[in-house]
């Protein structure tokens, strides 16, 4: 059984604790889901939200993000859905290696490296109207 909470905000860096929240405590109600795994989707979150107000930012935009958590038997797969124009995740310059001295000074472009790290699953579709950023924990198995 599926079970689907949407959450629908204004694309305002003010509502990003909000969309944080929603997704943590929609997640713990999740039987044998560890408070780590909630805390990386949390953050992974909060980076594809966190991109989505920027897009919207970026553009002038004054539409709305939605946030799509669904809680599945084996899994909890959250969606966070722009009208920001939509990129090229190809195109992401990648940061200097952890060691490189001239990473101390990199700000940006942290954001889908730790969305792939964090999630089980990630896909980043980019459409001419938006991007569709999808997160995905698994739940472990049942305790035997």
């Amino acid at each position: 059984m599926t079970r689907e909470i949407v959450l629908e905000i204004p694309a305002r860096a003010d509502y990003l604790g909000l969309a944080r929240q929603v997704v943590a405590a929609a997640a713990a109600i999740q039987p044998r889901v560890r408070d780590e795994r909630i805390e990386d989707l949390r953050i992974a979150v909060s980076e594809a939200t966190t991109n989505a107000i920027e897009a919207h930012a970026h553009l002038g935009s004054d539409e709305r993000i939605l946030i799509r958590c669904n809680l599945g038997d084996d899994r909890i797969d959250v969606e966070v859905l722009d009208r920001g124009g939509g990129f090229d995740p190809g195109e992401v310059e990648s940061a200097p290696a952890a060691e490189d001295p001239d990473r101390l000074e990199w700000e940006r472009g942290l954001g889908l490296p730790l969305m792939l790290g964090l999630a089980d699953e990630t896909s980043i579709e980019a459409t001419d109207g938006g991007t569709a950023v999808r997160l995905t924990v698994f739940r472990p198995g049942p305790a035997h």
